[in-house]
């Protein structure tokens, strides 16, 4: 039986569940909760409104449009000085919270262990900030001499009305570097989002394609939407190495600006999470002719599988036998591993609640060790990460869509070089080869699984009371919550300081800290809320 032929086993329907669900909700809230909370039907996917507004007065996960900006896209670049424009709270918020870890390439500095802001106070509040954003960067760029700065705007900041691009327009001139403005403001979009397409279009514009050094490497290649959470990135490059293939950079894990800045010179993009940079790879697709296609280096059968595509995109006899090479090898290591761990903790149940990905790679991750996933959902996806890029037409640009800038982009005229003719395009389509591949979570995951968008924490208490999942992976807002209720709760927006969990190395690292949490016995020394005496 394949995996979308498969029902997933548990106490209660998920139509059952489902209801219970809603039924606390008033008629308007259930209205709209109710487009969000749906029954898998892998063959039939169902419509699921996402990318919309939370309701007020449901604890939601969401972050800002600030968050997804400043904190996921942008952070990780560790020679680019980044100062937060607003008050200091937001600013400390982007203090290495995310585990992004680096390693400076020689004579290279380390920012993201400084947390800077102009500390707006009530004066600039009333009268303006742009003085005071002029005297931070002249202040920070005396200190640190950077090669670029990025100017990183919070909520006060759009609603006074700072001119953030005029000031770093401005200072680009005075200091014959590179400053340019990110307009995140946090209240922009419904959620973090609306600051991954902010951050995408100004890397664009603004950094991408200002230096045509190529990488010496026979096979080149870029790997975006993957951030190095606990060294994952390290584990993808080691192991692209070993294959030959060289990684021009990694957007944005531990990268430096130099390599956002000819990451155009790539002959591939490989896109891990989907939805915080899929903008990037279409538009260096219109303007420099790299096709992209997806690819998950989270699971082991899953990395295989990226790394044969990898491989069958560059056609090449020599890397084709290496990466085979490669994959047996590792597959060799990690097979005492794997069996040992699965022998423990087949037939165990996982739902997942992150955002990007996540909640869809990590599946790969558990069934890897035979654990069934009987729930995920997304924090911001929108209905594509769902349902599939096939559903892209027929989304309808709302409001708050509108808020953010789309850019028309052209062919470079002297730089648009596509990297396969079209005669190998088709050759490699006819051998079912795709580009611009994502067939969403939805796809993927069994007949009859619970699909929630932007789970609340009334849902997740109902969830749980009524699956009794063997463990949650979520994110840092509910993971106490969770595991007061005797469940355990992997926390997979930072790894809980561990990891990484990326390619075979990886693989076995996650299938180890699982088999740790799911077999320990101090889970039920907890009584959940619902079984206490009233």
């Amino acid at each position: 039986m394949s995996d979308s032929e498969a029902t997933a086993t548990v106490d209660i329907s998920p139509e059952e569940l489902r209801e219970e669900m809603l039924a606390i909700y008033p008629p308007k809230t259930k209205r709209k909760r109710q487009k969000q909370i749906l029954v898998n039907d892998p063959d039939a996917i169902p419509e699921i409104a996402a990318n919309t507004r939370t309701i007020p007065g449901i604890i939601t996960q969401r972050g800002c449009t600030y968050a997804g900006c400043r904190g996921v896209v942008m952070g990780p670049i560790y020679d680019l000085l980044q100062i937060v424009h607003g008050p200091i709270g937001c600013g400390f918020y982007a203090w290495m919270s995310r585990r992004n870890l680096a390693r400076p390439k020689p004579g290279l500095p380390n920012y993201m262990q400084y947390s800077m802001s102009t500390d707006m106070m009530e004066e600039q509040i009333v009268f303006g900030g742009e003085k005071k954003l002029r005297q931070a960067i002249l202040e920070a760029y005396e200190i640190f001499k950077p090669k670029a700065i990025a100017i990183l705007a919070t909520c006060p900041v759009g609603l006074i009305g700072d001119d953030i691009h005029q000031v770093a327009r401005e200072m680009k001139d005075k200091l014959g570097i590179n400053v340019v403005a990110f307009s995140c403001e946090g209240y922009k979009g419904v959620s973090q989002s609306a600051g991954h397409h902010i951050a995408n279009n100004e890397v664009f514009k603004n950094m991408i394609g200002l230096d045509d050094t190529p990488d010496q490497g026979e096979f080149t290649m870029n790997i975006l939407g993957e951030y190095n959470i606990g060294g994952d990135a390290w584990e993808i490059d080691a192991l692209l190495k070993k294959c030959g293939i060289t990684l021009t950079a990694t957007l944005s894990g531990d990268v430096n600006y130099s390599q956002v800045c000819r990451a155009h010179t790539a002959q591939l993009n490989t896109v891990m999470c989907h939805r915080s940079i899929n903008y990037i790879a279409g538009m260096m697709e219109k303007k420099y002719g790299i096709p992209w296609f997806k690819v998950n280096f989270l699971g082991a059968d899953s990395t295989a599988k990226s790394l044969r595509k990898i491989a069958q995109y560059f056609d090449n006899k020599g890397l084709t036998e290496r990466v085979e090479a490669v994959i047996a090898e590792e597959q060799a290591k990690l097979k005492p591993v794997r069996d040992e761990v699965t022998a423990r903790c087949k037939g165990k149940r996982a739902a997942l609640f992150v955002g990007g990905s996540r909640a869809h790679h990590y599946q790969d991750l558990f069934a890897d060790i035979g654990v069934e996933v009987v729930s995920a959902g997304y924090e911001f996806a929108h209905r594509d990460d769902y349902e599939g890029r096939h559903v892209l037409p027929t989304i309808k640009v709302d409001a708050d869509s509108r808020n953010i800038e789309e850019l028309h982009v052209e062919p470079d005229p002297a730089r648009y070089n596509p990297r396969k003719t079209p005669e190998q395009m088709e050759a490699l389509k006819s051998q079912g080869f795709t580009f611009e591949d994502y067939e969403g979570m939805m796809k993927q995951m069994k007949k009859r699984t619970l699909v929630i968008d932007d789970i609340s924490h009334h849902e997740m208490e109902k969830l749980i009371e009524a699956y009794k999942p063997d463990i949650i992976c979520s994110g840092i807002k509910d993971k106490f919550v969770v595991e007061k209720m005797g469940v355990p709760c992997k926390q997979l927006h930072s790894y809980d300081y561990s990891g990484p969990y990326a390619a075979f190395t990886g693989a076995a690292n996650f299938y180890k800290e699982i088999d740790r949490m799911l077999n320990t016995g101090v889970w039920k020394l907890i009584t959940p809320p619902w079984e206490k005496p009233s």
